[in-house]
């Protein structure tokens, strides 16, 4: 069976965001509702480097999650007000990564979440193979700095940010080619990016096997995995909308099972209830429709081997 968590960013941001849910509170009904853990979105009001800058403080971050029962699946640090592409100097992306990479090792977290950071446009600004070379590039270092401290490194991509096409994830994932660094499979991100194509830069590019090929494409690349359901449209025209399990498209009985020879080197899912309204209340909804899941194909051997 796999270990069930849950990310914390949809209890801070989007409809939560004037009227977040406290971090102990998160805590207090995830332990309830018997998660195995939470993947942490480190920003405020929840733990992250900047609210919790002490050695102290972090200790009482790991005590909360100790007596609770719960362990960490990863981190969403907060790298957004960072320039990734539309520069050629990136000191302070690598400043801001290693002030979060930094806290992620105190707290004990081996996955750290990241992606491009900015939106597809971008790339009607500055050429795309030029783009390419500057996130790779930053990421072979990210990836090299990470693997000193044990955490490994996962690219979420998605329609809300340059390169969200199968061949782009895969051909930055080759050639970032460091054996921690890995493809953030989001079942809701891969029909978007798989099946329908959103917010692509020209030309447009889905595969004809959907979020299966993909998988299939990138077995041995994928090392952590997040779940929800996708009805195929857009949150605010930006990124998927992340629909709650069997409201949407997502074949689970197809796809679970090829997840489980992708090679992941952990054996955590990840709820991510990412920009939903009822998130709150909806949390134990999800815990109940996973759980389902789990018992169904959590059961599984991983299989398959790293990258």
């Amino acid at each position: 069976m796999k270990k069930i968590s849950i990310g914390t960013w949809a209890y801070t941001i989007g409809p939560y965001k004037d009227k977040p849910v406290p971090f102990e509170e998160v805590v207090r009904k995830l332990r309830d509702l018997k998660f195995d853990g939470l993947e942490l979105g480190a920003f405020n009001p929840h733990p992250n480097p900047d609210n919790t800058p002490t050695a102290e403080g972090r200790q009482k971050v790991l005590q909360t999650m100790k007596d609770a029962g719960l362990r960490f699946s990863g981190i969403a640090a907060d790298l957004w007000s960072q320039r990734l592409i539309n520069t050629d100097d990136n000191t302070a992306y690598l400043e801001c990564f290693r002030k979060c990479l930094k806290f992620t090792h105190d707290l004990g977290i081996k996955t750290f979440r990241v992606d491009t950071v900015q939106p597809p446009t971008i790339l009607s600004e500055v050429d795309a193979e030029t783009a390419r070379k500057r996130v790779v590039q930053t990421w072979k270092r990210c990836a090299a700095e990470a693997a000193d401290l044990g955490i490994d490194l996962s690219w979420e991509f998605e329609p809300g940010f340059a390169f969200n096409k199968p061949s782009e994830i895969l051909r930055i994932v080759d050639e970032v080619n460091h054996p921690n660094f890995g493809a953030m499979y989001d079942t809701c991100h891969a029909y978007m990016v798989a099946v329908v194509g959103a917010r692509q830069h020209p030309p447009k590019e889905t595969l004809k096997g959907g979020i299966l090929e993909l998988a299939q494409k990138l077995q041995g690349k994928i090392n952590h995995i997040q779940l929800i359901d996708s009805d195929g449209t857009l949150h605010d025209n930006e990124t998927s909308t992340h629909t709650p399990f069997g409201e949407g498209k997502v074949d689970f009985a197809s796809i679970l099972p090829e997840l489980n020879r992708s090679g992941v080197p952990h054996d955590w899912w990840t709820v991510d209830l990412c920009f939903w309204p009822d998130a709150w209340p909806g949390t134990e909804r999800a815990k109940q429709a996973v759980d389902d899941l789990n018992r169904k194909y959590g059961s599984a051997k991983q299989e398959g081997s790293r990258r």
